[in-house]
């Protein structure tokens, strides 16, 4: 792949774009299009267009009020004016503007003080009867130091220097009925005059498809690389001795539901084969992810091997703690805590016994993965709540492992479960998720009510007070959720505060505790085991409880300031409340005045308790990146499909991706190259 051409403080600045060679600058496309291929008389430019005219400079002057700027009259053959206003201006300006210069001007008409105006707009000094261009004036995405114009002639010279050869096979071409790649490119760089800008930027041309195509063949052909080179390392070989296993099952106070009981089919399955396991379980908030864990765990242990739990906050890792520590602890298994406010002594001794082997199971937070912490025969790793963590952290506790044997050859890695209570939408999994097996916990356990979800204007707060102290004289216990703060942990923190005074003045018949992120671990789980058993009617929290918190009697939740959170936050902290037999309410306290995203959001919620839809849609609002938590997760996002306006072409991609692997693998290297390039690295763990 060639370099692009340019001095290394050029380069530097490309970089920030993600251009790095020719090919990423052929697959730099232009966000919009200007059409500069004809002028439009001053008498039909009409005002909030954006238009190319042709006019003589009458006059131009420097006023000083209201502020300093530049004023000129111009005016065309017919006798028509329009005004240009310069706010800030170099001094070369008044020579170009001088009387009698004829202008070529594109900018936005606006209605002025003299009549129609245009404010900075783009120009040139031009002879009369002076050519146009033939295509449209591409505009690209460009950062601080590169110029439109200067980023137009990389493109040009990529155009012309790049190898522009199809990389897809002509079969393929064919069958799809897709135009080649080059007349591709090049049309969408330089679109004619006939196609318009609207219809080029909705994207839905041949040559958009052909491209939206090739992106989502690359990704899905990596992506299923990435799953067969997996596939080829070791790992330990899990059998179903079912002693521990059975032993549990057994023990339980309840059945499993049918979703249970099938995902844990998949999972031990998959623990018993010889290549490493790569598996998603996914089930909405309540569905009963932990008991599938420690089942998984179990057989690692029944096979002499380690496993581990990680878990993104200390109170959603405390709470699988304890649920497993209860199960467990009866079959004379201890389980190793791990976080990062516990006494020195404490650690030193659980890491010891990690270390021993005398620990088969460790559950914990970030902690787990820091030097120190060894296990010298992991044979599964899981991970709660995965897309809160970064790559390099899910890859640093799959290293923790010490397996040294295993089948299938090669390095021996820990099977890995990764476990998340925001369900992904079918496209998603289909596409970023591509080099997973899934596995969906979709039905709740028996016994738990649907949550009923009401708005309410906070000039209401009054009533939703005496609603919270008629739930708890019934002898119920409830949640106030103080608003999410993003300039300020600090600002969140005092609003908490100021909250929990608030509602102790009110509710004086009332026990009222507070949680939040700044209390040490033992001061939370104080507050927190105070809740569970009773000793606390109101709960007044920030986000720290949105994953983790189960106390079966807390049947009523106030959120405050809802119009705050996200979608997928409002779903987590609802779940809190349904998970007993009595019927719980989340109220979602919302101020004015509301953003169109708040008030779509606002009603998501209020319309369905399903997570899949709550996911489906806070997909369509937010996309896929934000979704993902981009950043975090390492996946490379699409520039140009769209998940759900082209999920027909992610299916085509699909199928003709395994088509290609299987029966034209010459082909798939060039593809990858062109359209992963440098970001080949950047795979999911």
């Amino acid at each position: 792949m060639s370099t692009i051409p340019a001095p290394k403080a050029q380069l530097d600045r490309l970089a920030k774009l993600g251009l790095f060679t020719l090919d990423d600058l052929v697959l730099h496309l232009p966000l919009r299009y200007e059409d500069e291929t004809r002028v439009t008389p001053l008498a039909d430019a009409r005002m909030g267009e954006a238009v190319q005219v042709e006019a003589e400079v009458v006059s131009a002057e420097v006023q000083f009020r209201p502020r300093r700027q530049l004023v000129c009259r111009m005016q065309d053959e017919a006798g028509h004016e329009l005004w240009l206003r310069f706010l800030n201006f170099y001094p070369s300006f008044t020579r170009q503007l001088a009387p009698g210069k004829r202008l070529r001007l594109f900018g936005e008409v606006r209605p002025g003080f003299f009549g129609a105006e245009m404010v900075h707009p783009r120009f040139h000094v031009v002879a009369p009867g002076a050519s146009l261009p033939e295509a449209l004036t591409p505009v690209y995405p460009t950062t601080a130091g590169i110029s439109q114009a200067g980023l137009r002639k990389l493109v040009e010279t990529a155009l012309r220097e790049a190898d522009l050869t199809d990389t897809l096979p002509p079969a393929l071409l064919k069958r799809l009925s897709l135009p080649g790649f080059s007349e591709c490119v090049k049309l969408l760089h330089h679109p004619s005059p006939e196609y318009s800008a609207a219809a080029l930027e909705d994207r839905g041309l041949p040559a958009w498809q052909r491209l939206k195509f090739d992106e989502l063949l690359a990704q899905q052909m990596q992506l299923r690389l990435a799953y067969a080179a997996r596939r080829a390392k070791g790992a330990p070989s899990l059998l179903p001795l079912a002693t521990l296993t059975e032993r549990l099952l057994a023990a339980l106070p309840f059945q499993l539901t049918g979703a249970q009981q099938r995902a844990w089919g998949e999972i031990a399955s998959d623990l018993a084969a010889s290549h490493p396991m790569q598996r998603l379980l996914q089930g909405d908030v309540g569905s009963g992810k932990t008991i599938v864990a420690a089942l998984a765990m179990l057989r690692a242990v029944e096979n002499g091997w380690q496993a581990v739990l990680m878990a993104p906050t200390e109170i959603l890792a405390e709470q699988h703690y304890r649920k497993l520590a209860s199960w467990l602890d009866p079959l004379g298994l201890p389980v190793a805590w791990v976080s990062g406010s516990q006494k020195k002594s404490e650690r030193k001794k659980a890491l010891a016994a990690i270390a021993s082997g005398e620990a088969s199971l460790a559950v914990g937070t970030h902690a787990l993965i820091e030097d120190g912490v060894e296990f010298p025969r992991l044979a599964l790793a899981i991970v709660d709540e995965q897309h809160r963590f970064g790559v390099r952290q899910r890859l640093a506790l799959r290293n923790k492992g010490g397996a040294e044997e295993g089948g299938g050859g090669g390095e021996a890695r820990p099977h890995q479960l990764m476990m998340s209570a925001t369900p992904i939408p079918r496209t998603l999994a289909m596409s970023y998720y591509a080099d997973l097996d899934v596995s969906v916990l979709d039905e709740l356990p028996p016994g738990r009510t649907p949550v009923l979800t009401k708005l309410v204007s906070d000039g209401r707060r009054d009533e939703v007070v005496a609603r919270i102290r008629a739930a708890c004289a019934e002898g119920r216990q409830a949640y106030w959720v103080c608003p999410l703060i993003e300039e300020s942990e600090a600002l969140q923190l005092q609003t908490a505060l100021e909250t929990f005074e608030r509602l102790t003045t009110e509710l004086t018949e009332l026990r009222v505790g507070l949680v939040h992120g700044r209390l040490s671990g033992a001061e939370k789980a104080e507050v927190m085991a105070a809740f569970s058993a009773g000793q606390v009617d109101l709960l007044v929290a920030t986000t720290v409880i949105e994953v983790g918190v189960d106390v079966p009697n807390a049947s009523l939740m106030v959120i405050e300031h809802a119009e705050r959170f996200g979608l997928s936050q409002l779903h987590q902290l609802r779940g809190r409340v349904g998970r007993g037999t009595a019927r719980s309410v989340c109220l979602l306290l919302y101020a004015h005045p509301l953003s169109q995203t708040a008030r779509e959001r606002l009603k998501i919620m209020f319309e369905t308790n399903d997570g899949f839809e709550v996911a489906r849609r806070d997909l369509e609002l937010r996309g896929p990146g934000e979704f993902l938590g981009a950043r975090q997760s390492g996946v490379p996002l699409l520039r140009f499909a769209d998940l759900e306006a082209d999920a027909e072409l992610l299916d085509l991609a699909r199928k003709s991706a395994e088509w290609l692997l299987k029966d034209h693998p010459e082909w798939v290297e060039p593809h990858l190259a062109r359209w992963l390039g440098s970001r080949r690295e950047l795979l999911k763990v």
